[in-house]
């Protein structure tokens, strides 16, 4: 069963501002997603990140979206909520398991900043509260340890490493794989 489409709601945490893409993102977007170091440990970003990646980001982001597979986020931070920091995402829903990965990637300049663990804290949030969801995975490669400290500190628990998985800059990369129940988060 397919979740009824609801509008992207804006989130707010104490520093940052999640809200739905607009076309007005696109220049941020493809400078921020365009730097070599974002998409070094990220499998769906390409590089060089043009223009027409752009758009064709923003649009998926809104067809997902609108189909109810999908809730894509701009990151911002709160005092400059139309500046693009960074992404943030609770995609490939699955209605039918009530599964749905969590995916965040941040502007290089705000590494470090404590902003991936409250990005990810609301967008947990978000995940098992009105999105209803039981239970939330995210992938991280093995020679990015700073992701799996961030998804350690809301709640992950590694749940296997899948050898050679990945292709990044034509090496075959090991993930790590990452899950939060629903259950372990309410308790938690």
């Amino acid at each position: 069963m397919t979740p009824a489409p609801q509008p992207l709601p804006t989130l707010d945490t104490t520093r940052l501002r999640l809200r739905p893409f607009s076309v007005g993102d696109l220049k941020r977007l493809v400078e921020v997603a365009g730097q070599r170091s974002v998409a070094d440990t990220t499998v769906s970003v390409p590089h060089p990140f043009t223009e027409e990646h752009g758009r064709l980001w923003i649009a998926r982001c809104s067809a997902e979206a609108s189909a109810g597979l999908g809730a894509h986020f701009v990151l911002a931070l709160r005092e400059l909520p139309d500046r693009l920091c960074g992404y943030a995402a609770v995609k490939a829903i699955k209605p039918e398991h009530g599964e749905a990965e969590l995916s965040l990637w941040l502007d290089e300049a705000c590494a470090g900043s404590g902003y991936g663990t409250e990005a990810s804290r609301a967008l947990v949030a978000y995940a098992f509260g009105p999105l209803a969801l039981h239970r939330l995975c995210a992938y991280h490669m093995v020679r990015n340890p700073a992701s799996g400290r961030v998804l350690r500190r809301v709640g992950f628990r590694e749940e296997g490493v899948l050898r050679q998985a990945v292709r990044k800059w034509g090496v075959w990369e090991d993930v790590v794989v990452v899950g939060l129940l629903r259950e372990d988060w309410s308790a938690g």
